[in-house]
């Protein structure tokens, strides 16, 4: 058996990947480097004359092979390597006619729980979409309660606004929902330091990039000059090496690697084996859509410390779009797959553009004086 073909179709701000087998079998993935898929596409076809001919098993091979072609790194590589190592775990699985968790290790718990991703903004949309969540069956629910001017106020106007968006939520699903406060990486490091602390009273399972990812030692110091707020990293990261910096300095209590950006189930799992050793806990980033969500249940199904699940209301919304879940969700939880392989189908003949981000790369926050804010 032997990979006679790569496909690789860019669908607006998704890309999506399609590797075929000699003895017809199809596997799928997706990257997550939504900004530049076209970027991504371009380095899938510089695997491509590799891949064609090659034993499609050899997935760790195939990873370092693809990785180190040349001497360069970032988020597209990686997101290209994602998708494809995606691709083959999906594949070994209809193989072998099993889940990926199967191949991973073996299920560790039964069903993932979710949290939802609120996309209001204010403190009355968003205590509104909480409430309607939680009435859903959501445990948890995760969102942004910074101001929309928050590049143009005083510290003490930030701070209060921040905060009084955050006690909206809170008062409103009061102590038995979890909430996990993304701050969008929106804030200097010297904001944060004012931020977050003033978020702890309503005691947040965690508080999520609150500066730029420019530097691993920045984000750990933020961390570390937060006591008693616990802190997530990572959505933006790209490898063990990054992680394992930003672990070694105590600056997350939560990582968040997603499978489409920092090396697809291959590396994410070794990624959890080192948050593990260092006694934190996974929250897999995910937003883009069913085929992701999948591949994330594949490793939250194995791992020891996972908490939450991403969930998007992309979701819901594209259940009958290109890429199709096996299972659907129950409440605030997803019910383990027990499908071959990752446990969803492509369909790339659906040439329609996504919009999953519904964000044009031209269109980021300006300070009232013109200049460029921190950008999400």
């Amino acid at each position: 058996m032997e990979i006679v073909e790569v496909e690789s179709a860019v669908r607006g701000d998704a890309h999506f990947v399609q590797v075929h087998t000699s003895d017809g079998r199809t596997g799928v993935g997706q990257s997550a480097c939504w900004g530049y898929p076209d970027a991504v596409h371009a380095v899938v076809q510089t695997f491509r004359p590799y891949l064609l001919g090659a034993d499609p098993d050899r997935i760790e091979h195939h990873w370092h092979h693809l990785y180190r072609m040349g001497p360069f790194r970032g988020s597209v590589l990686t997101a290209a390597v994602s998708a494809i190592d995606l691709a083959l775990w999906d594949l070994l699985g209809k193989r072998l006619g099993v889940p990926v968790w199967q191949l991973l290790g073996g299920r560790v718990r039964d069903r993932i729980r979710l949290h939802l991703l609120l996309p209001g903004t204010g403190a009355q949309a968003l205590a509104e979409q909480a409430a309607a969540a939680v009435a859903d069956g959501f445990t948890a629910v995760k969102f942004d309660p910074l101001p929309a001017a928050y590049g143009d106020l005083s510290q003490a106007r930030l701070v209060a606004e921040t905060e009084a968006t955050t006690a909206a939520v809170r008062d409103t699903v009061g102590p038995d929902v979890d909430l996990l406060i993304e701050l969008h990486r929106k804030l200097t490091p010297l904001q944060a330091q004012a931020v977050v602390p003033a978020l702890a009273r309503h005691l947040p399972l965690l508080v999520e990039d609150p500066v730029q990812i420019d530097s691993v030692s920045s984000q750990a110091e933020v961390g570390r000059r937060a006591p008693g707020v616990p802190m997530a990293n990572g959505e933006r990261l790209h490898t063990i090496w990054e992680f394992k910096e930003l672990l070694a300095q105590a600056g997350a209590q939560y990582v968040r690697p997603d499978v489409g950006l920092a090396g697809g189930l291959s590396h994410a799992r070794k990624i959890a084996a080192l948050a593990e050793a260092h006694h934190a806990a996974v929250v897999t980033h995910n937003c883009l859509g069913p085929l992701l969500t999948m591949a994330s249940v594949q490793l939250d199904t194995v791992i020891p410390n996972f908490v939450t699940q991403e969930y998007s209301p992309l979701d819901d919304q594209l259940a009958d779009g290109p890429a199709r879940a096996c299972v659907r969700r129950e409440g605030g939880f997803l019910p383990v797959p027990q499908e071959p392989g990752l446990g969803v189908t492509l369909d790339l003949t659906d040439t329609r553009p996504l919009d999953l981000t519904g964000r044009p790369l031209t269109r980021i926050p300006l300070r009232a004086d013109g200049s460029v804010a921190y950008a999400v």
